[in-house]
């Protein structure tokens, strides 16, 4: 029943390198080894791979995806299956990156699978997750001014997603499990430089209401 909500994805939307994420990773945790969940076609991995920011790269997606590279002999491991319902065949401190590219929210119970993946990291290990802001003001004023709450194919109110995350929220999620907040960006930093600017001058006070994506890097106490 899960899968089905994803036939309808529009071309692109499991095939494609988040650079964003690979960005965030430090010298210190590249050219090693590297798990991602949601890895959809595997394209993030195997560019990780092929450009020094992971040595040994292993992938987790609920669906097999026609033409796609999971099939790779690059993979050390590609698994298709449902992430809260396989137990994950790795040792504890396996991994010293993680990647989570907006996948917590499509979870039932991501708070769970935070815990999981914590004990999956090395000592200095970093799990790295980008995810949807609900309090978006397009998103608020839908909600509250126009009184709509529509699923769309795509984007924070996507018809897949079954959690919704405040900034608060995101950081209970990875503090309530005993992990580090080792850096949180907004996608204003990504984006376009009006809106960059407009958040300079404001002194930061409407960034929770800008961002569309935040970005975290978390780690072990």
């Amino acid at each position: 029943m899960k899968k089905t909500f994803y036939q309808d994805k529009p071309d692109g939307y499991f095939t494609s390198v988040r650079f964003d994420l690979l960005s965030l990773i430090p010298n210190e945790n590249k050219n090693k080894k590297m798990l991602e969940i949601g890895a959809g076609g595997g394209d993030t991995l195997l560019y990780a791979k092929q450009h020094g920011y992971a040595s040994h790269i292993y992938g987790i997606d609920l669906c097999q995806i026609e033409n796609s590279y999971q099939n790779n002999s690059q993979f050390d491991q590609f698994i298709i299956g449902d992430v809260e319902n396989i137990d994950l065949p790795f040792d504890e401190a396996s991994f010293d990156v993680i990647i989570c590219g907006d996948v917590l929210e499509h979870l039932l119970d991501p708070y769970s699978l935070v815990k999981k993946l914590k004990q999956l990291l090395t000592p200095n290990g970093i799990l790295i997750a980008s995810l949807p802001n609900i309090r978006e003001w397009h998103v608020l004023m839908d909600i509250v001014v126009k009184g709509d709450f529509n699923y769309q194919k795509t984007g924070i109110l996507d018809k897949t997603h079954l959690r919704f995350f405040c900034k608060k929220n995101i950081n209970h999620l990875f503090l309530n499990n005993d992990m580090s907040i080792l850096s949180c960006t907004s996608n204003i930093d990504f984006t376009g430089y009006k809106k960059k600017i407009f958040n300079r001058i404001t002194n930061r006070l409407f960034e929770e209401f800008l961002t569309v994506q935040y970005y975290y890097v978390v780690g072990k106490h």
